[in-house]
């Protein structure tokens, strides 16, 4: 039974850890107010223009 209760409790820390990893592998510090895709959609709209 107890052996039971360690897999259980290694496979809940797996995905723990799993999601905790994915959650802030990628973060980037960028403002809230200003989000990354605005700049490209000026830049789009600036050509378009000329």
């Amino acid at each position: 039974m107890w052996i039971l209760m360690v897999e259980a409790g290694v496979a809940l820390f797996l995905l723990v850890f799993i999601v905790w990893w994915t959650m802030f592998a990628g973060r980037k510090d960028v403002p809230r107010d200003e989000p990354a895709h605005k700049e490209r959609a000026e830049k789009g709209r600036d050509a378009g223009e000329q």
